[in-house]
């Protein structure tokens, strides 16, 4: 972990990560001039629950863990972030505080994408800033069919509670139930 990381080790990093497939090596070397190496050591916070958003990341190598702290104050690992992982796009994305706790684990270094540079080259109009959005889309869409099937499978056929959750589209209130 000590080897300097180049631009070019970040681009071929990024061009092995599901989330840059759609881009070609002009975008890929437009994303990667807003990247930022950040490395951590085993115990070091890469961001705390409830901080405000400034970044999203990629791990370039190394390990950490995604910890969540429930409003009983009980805090639950769920997930553990590797080599390629995506984190903090939806705090970043909607401007939320920070949803959960991400730990490194043993020592990494990840690709720090801050939310004022990457908004920077939407406002531009950058095709490459426009595809990772819709990237993400997917990638939060499959988070969320994922999760759901995992609800559903927790609940199991005899179960009686009923899942209620509410969407706001244009500021109208709206209630779907999951089945």
């Amino acid at each position: 972990m000590d080897e300097a990381i180049t631009l070019d080790k970040i681009i071929a990093a990024l061009a092995d990560s599901p989330l840059f497939t759609s881009l070609d090596a002009a975008e890929l070397a437009e994303i990667g001039g807003i990247t930022e190496v950040a490395r951590l050591n085993s115990g070091q916070y890469v961001y705390r629950q409830g901080e405000a958003a400034d970044a999203w990341y990629v791990v370039f190598e190394g390990r950490a863990e995604v910890d969540q702290r429930a409003a009983t104050g009980a805090t639950r690992t769920i997930a553990t972030l590797e080599k390629g992982s995506l984190f903090g796009e939806i705090a970043v994305l909607d401007g939320s505080p920070r949803p959960a706790t991400v730990l490194a684990i043993e020592p990494m270094s990840v690709f720090r994408f801050r939310r004022d540079a990457f908004d920077a080259l939407l406002q531009e109009g950058s095709l490459a800033a426009y595809k990772l959005v819709a990237a993400m889309a997917r990638l939060l869409s499959e988070r969320h069919r994922q999760l759901t099937n995992q609800i559903v499978e927790l609940l199991g056929d005899d179960n009686p509670v009923a899942l209620s959750v509410r969407y706001e589209a244009g500021g109208v209130p709206a209630s779907r139930r999951l089945e």
